[in-house]
């Protein structure tokens, strides 16, 4: 299996980071070059515990050539092209690196610019998810990675959030974890924003009420662990179609900006629903990239996850899962769990994370980088 380690541009920059890497084994280094607000651990880091990111932010430099849209720069770093600085010295050390790009997930814009956001049936907007319905949110997305790329040798270009975000979220202090069933998720998580109730071929006010109606029903039930609704299914075909036309979209506007050749790593998910960093897939969505990445942090469900989607996805794409070691309670067999996703059918591991994971945890992605690599002869010769 290929391992991609994933870092933040002050890790890359730390004096040690390269040899430390260098060491692990990694086949590839992902950088984070487009990253929302974040306080982040550095704990190999000889002067200070945790980089406080307050916003989101690019890492390349920001040019006068934007549109409406336009990103913030981070001053909790000393360049201003910190993401290319540490592209270039893993590069230039031998190491092959990759972009790592979020997309729709900015908060601060979302703040500046209320109408371009996700907003649900309720008309609440979520500041943190910029709506792909919208035309500016493409236009900044495809100015996020034409930047990004610009000048920069790289092996793949990592593309995180490019969909649509929902409710489900780490928002500030958080206080609606355990809240909502999976099914009134799913119904929160529909954007009922101008552009998406444009494109609907139903009266807009009526669905943004049948979608309340249903919310509220499936509150007042109770059930924590409920999936589904009782809303007509013609209603939600329409709804997913709409949504998935509008990630098509953006996804167009985002790769027509690449170098032809580029190697595209879609971060994603086989459940068309799902909304967040790892979206769910489009049916169009494996003609346009070389590798899917899965979320896999959770072993119970991994490799389960990975042997579905390497049945459902053509066979020229690579299924990669994206597993941790900075979780709060370890894998117990990180090898086996490998392993595992190897037999299902993943061919790249992507690891989380060369720069939160301290002393303490570095042994377990030493340990994955290795079984990873053993499991080459044996599941893809």
């Amino acid at each position: 299996m290929k391992v991609t380690g994933y870092a933040y541009p002050w890790d890359v920059l730390e004096p040690d980071f390269v040899p430390r890497v260098q060491a692990l084994g990694v086949d590839e280094v992902a950088v984070a070059l487009s990253y929302h607000s974040a306080r982040a651990a550095t704990p190999w880091s000889p002067s200070r515990t945790a980089v406080v990111a307050r916003h989101a932010a690019f890492y390349r430099p920001v040019s006068d050539e934007w549109g409406t849209l336009r990103p913030s720069t981070p001053d909790w770093v000393s360049s201003g092209d910190s993401g290319g600085d540490a592209v270039r010295l893993v590069t230039e050390a031998g190491i092959p690196a990759a972009a790592w790009i979020v997309l729709t997930h900015n908060s601060q814009l979302g703040y500046e610019h209320p109408d371009v956001v996700v907003r649900n049936c309720f008309g609440e907007a979520y500041p943190w998810a910029l709506c792909p319905s919208q035309p500016a949110v493409r236009e900044y997305a495809a100015a996020v990675v034409a930047n990004s790329v610009a000048g920069l040798e790289l092996s793949s270009v990592i593309l995180e959030a490019c969909g649509p975000l929902g409710a489900i979220h780490q928002h500030q202090h958080e206080k609606t974890d355990g809240v909502w069933a999976p099914a009134v998720a799913r119904l929160l998580s529909i954007c009922c924003c101008e552009a998406c109730a444009s494109a609907w071929d139903v009266d807009a006010d009526t669905v943004r009420a049948q979608l309340v109606e249903e919310v509220r029903r499936l509150i007042a039930t109770g059930d924590l662990v409920i999936t589904g609704d009782r809303l007509p299914p013609e209603l939600t075909q329409m709804l997913l179609r709409v949504r998935q036309d509008a990630t098509d979209a953006l996804r167009a506007a985002v790769l027509a900006t690449l170098p032809p050749g580029t190697r595209v790593v879609l971060h994603g998910a086989l459940d068309p629903w799902v909304t967040g960093a790892l979206p769910g897939l489009t049916p169009s969505a494996p003609e346009d990239v070389d590798t899917v990445v899965l979320f896999g942090w959770v072993p119970a469900t991994g490799a389960e996850a990975v042997a579905a989607a390497r049945e459902a996805l053509p066979e020229r794409v690579a299924i990669a899962s994206y597993i941790t070691a900075v979780a709060a309670a370890p894998v117990p067999d990180i090898a086996a769990y490998v392993g595992e996703l190897a037999k299902a059918g993943a061919a790249e591991l992507h690891l989380y994370h060369l720069g939160l994971a301290g002393p303490g945890r570095w042994p377990d992605l030493e340990t994955a980088t290795a079984a990873a690599h053993e499991t080459e002869e044996l599941f893809h010769p």
